[in-house]
């Protein structure tokens, strides 16, 4: 027996009879018959095992041990390994010789059984995914809905904090943050709090329409090249804001007491070391200090 319910081992011509012919009078029964000295037939079995658990009870899976059962092999007629044969109804209706690929397995299985339901999303990963997709609202209620229980997940919290920045509850956003105590958002808390200093730092800028006029009369406006770098940080474009800072920082990189150096940092620490972006500017950083 294995640890799923949905899967055993056949063990005699009698337990074929209950478990295969008459359970297949209420839910098919994929039947595998394998042996110890057969490679493909290991290669096959956890495949089999993976299907029938994705079907969550509407498969059972049956395994015959050639070897032992010789009369069980002799009354199906299996002369190679492995063969799978797919009982519906108390008799044979399908099935295949040698190693198959999920797919295919699928595909023969689709004729006869019902699709498996799909797996339950998780409401977190619900409300990321809307929140990736700019749908900040939706994220927000999904949120609030699961945290208003007695599960305060911390990351829950940090994404519902995400959320509310992006309306603009700066101040609710940031006592959400103080609210998670585990280290195990650390590096996710670091990265709101500094979206929230990029936001509150571009409410009190000019709007991007009249920095990139004043850069447009005059490319060498540091004050405006920097503000411009802010304003799309607050919008997370990252990556021209990242290259406007980088500009300024290599022309002028005392301005402003190297403001340009430290926000660079802070988009490091934002965006994460594995972040592709990182990588790159971390590279093109490095190149114009030495």
């Amino acid at each position: 027996m294995t640890d799923n319910t949905f899967v055993f081992d056949v063990i005699g011509a009698a337990q074929f009879e209950q478990l295969v012919v008459q359970n297949s009078m209420h839910k098919p029964v994929l039947v595998d018959f394998w042996a110890q000295w057969c490679a493909p037939c290991k290669v096959l079995m956890p495949v089999l095992e993976k299907i029938t658990a994705s079907y969550a009870g509407e498969l059972l899976l049956a395994k015959v041990d050639c070897d032992v059962e010789q009369d069980i092999v002799a009354r199906l007629g299996v002369q190679s390994l492995p063969t799978v044969v797919l009982f519906k109804d108390g008799k044979p209706v399908d099935g295949f010789t040698g190693a198959q690929s999920e797919t295919d397995i699928r595909a023969l299985l689709a004729k006869h059984v019902a699709e498996p339901p799909a797996p339950a999303e998780d409401p977190l990963d619900t409300a990321q995914n809307l929140f990736d997709s700019g749908e900040f609202a939706q994220a927000e209620a999904l949120l609030k809905e699961l945290l208003s229980g007695n599960d305060q997940q911390p990351a829950a919290l940090v994404l519902y904090a995400r959320c509310l920045a992006e309306r603009g509850a700066l101040a609710d956003s940031e006592a959400v943050l103080n609210s998670v105590t585990t280290d195990e958002q650390k590096h996710a808390i670091a990265a709101v709090r500094a979206q929230l200093t990029f936001l509150r730092q571009a409410a009190q800028l000019p709007d991007m329409a009249e920095l990139k006029t004043r850069l447009a009369k005059d490319a060498n406006d540091d004050e405006a090249l920097l503000q411009l770098s802010i304003q799309q940080l607050a919008r997370q474009n990252y990556e021209p804001a990242l290259d406007n800072l980088l500009q300024l920082f290599i022309r002028h990189r005392s301005f402003a007491e190297g403001a340009a150096h430290k926000t660079l940092l802070q988009v490091f620490e934002l965006l994460g070391t594995e972040h592709p972006l990182v990588t790159l500017y971390r590279r093109r950083l490095y190149q114009a200090l030495y």
